[in-house]
């Protein structure tokens, strides 16, 4: 492989309004910032990476304790303060890039933010586009031209499916309207990830969550559908890491026994907060890691308490993180999943890149995804218009599924495509 070096880099961003207020992990955001990262290698290769910024998701705590602008500043700060570093670095590999500045870049998020136990996951957020513009360098510099080939062959096993459907997870946020969701039932969808975690107190968060369920499952339990074989929906949980205790979820589950609706619960994901470390094997049910899974180690503990799948998140914790922590999963024969971020649709594609290649989620026989920009941003039609491949037909919803077939991957998802809409924010050349 070459040794890339970043001689130039520059950033901008642009601000996308949401539809409504869009609550998880206890808080509600109105806005996301699209970001971009352009660098330049000495042998005059230019890539621009990706990301949507979601302090909520970073840190709940940073999110809660400023305002929502402010936040992003400091995560669009960081993320320069990571350029820096990258324009020092030499690198034969984006993984290694990351493995070199990371400990650096940690230091700067707590002069940045102030906090020196700033959450992990701000740091990545910051690093996404920073390390998507380095897999499109280092691309470039191999003369890759296709995502299979970009990857390294140590990470390819655990991204050797070619799935031909992508099972969608329709995300169902605290206020979403009851409509909306029976609306969703009846354009086909079939996986809905119910977020709990409701604001309040552990016990005001564990009521609102029961009630939340209870009016769900009313408006779904009926619905039917050919997509799964017991011919019912089927729900993901997601808290977001804001239960307390075992002993809470465990209420909350008793609760979906009473009413129905556990029969149908595929997983759930990140329930307990990340400190704590009771075992989940006897819950009922499987449950995924999401935010707790930091790193390959991190995951690997949360297997052994006996997490059955892991979440992956290459467009909140970058592809190079995730390459490893799919590597590690893989190993020890635990399925996994890629839940989104709310990102822009060509993010949609970078993700569904990793999604596609995955073993079939157990339960569903298809690989599974989650995207939900379509339902919370303002301007998605015009966003989804500045795709490189907008009509392509694997970038359409159909009946809750993206259907892939060559052409999808011959192409890796459009993401080695130049993002015009983003490109454009750069008025001066490097």
């Amino acid at each position: 492989m070459k040794q890339v070096q970043v001689v130039q880099t520059a950033a901008n961003f642009e601000r996308e309004k949401l539809l409504h207020p869009f609550g998880f992990k206890g808080g509600y955001l109105t806005e996301l910032w699209q970001v971009a990262a352009k660098m330049m290698s000495e042998s005059g290769h230019m890539a621009i990476g990706l990301a949507t910024q979601s302090v909520l998701y970073g840190d709940a705590d940073l999110f809660a304790q400023s305002s929502e602008a402010t936040g992003n500043s400091l995560m669009f700060v960081l993320m320069n303060k990571a350029l820096q570093h990258v324009r020092e670095t030499r690198f034969s590999t984006p993984i290694d890039l990351l493995e070199a500045i990371l400990p650096q870049v940690c230091v700067d998020a707590q002069l940045v933010t102030g906090r020196k136990d700033v959450n992990i996951n701000f740091v990545y957020n910051a690093l996404v586009s920073v390390d998507n513009a380095a897999w499109l360098l280092y691309a470039a510099e191999n003369g890759f031209q296709d995502f299979e080939q970009m990857i390294p062959a140590t990470y390819r096993p655990a991204l050797a499916s070619r799935n031909k459907q992508v099972g969608i997870l329709y995300q169902v946020s605290y206020n979403m309207p009851i409509q909306q969701l029976k609306q969703a039932a009846e354009n086909g969808y079939f996986l809905f990830k119910i977020k709990t975690g409701a604001p309040g107190s552990q016990e005001e968060m564990l009521q609102k969550d029961m009630e939340r369920l209870t009016q769900i499952h009313g408006a779904l339990k009926d619905v039917r559908t050919d997509r799964t074989s017991h011919g019912k929906v089927w729900y993901t949980l997601d808290a977001n890491a804001r239960y307390e205790k075992k002993e809470t979820l465990m209420r909350y589950l008793d609760h979906a026994r009473r009413i129905g609706a556990f029969d149908q619960i595929l997983f759930y994901e990140e329930p307990l907060v990340e400190t704590n470390d009771e075992e989940v094997h006897d819950v009922g049910i499987r449950i995924a890691a999401d935010e707790s899974a930091h790193d390959e180690g991190a995951a690997v503990r949360r297997i052994e308490q006996g997490y059955g799948a892991i979440v992956l998140k290459g467009i909140a914790k970058t592809l190079s993180l995730t390459l490893r922590i799919a590597k590690s999963a893989h190993d020890r024969n635990v399925p996994c999943l890629c839940a989104d971020l709310t990102v822009n649709p060509i993010l949609v594609d970078w993700h569904k890149n990793i999604a596609a290649r995955l073993i079939p989620f157990p339960g569903i026989d298809m690989a599974l995804m989650e995207t939900n920009g379509d339902s919370n941003y303002v301007n998605w039609a015009q966003m989804s218009a500045n795709h490189p491949y907008a009509n392509a037909h694997w970038t359409r919803r159909i009946r809750g599924a993206f259907e892939l077939g060559d052409d999808f991957y011959e192409k890796s998802g459009g993401i080695f495509v130049p993002p015009s809409q983003y490109a454009a924010l750069f008025e001066q050349k490097l």
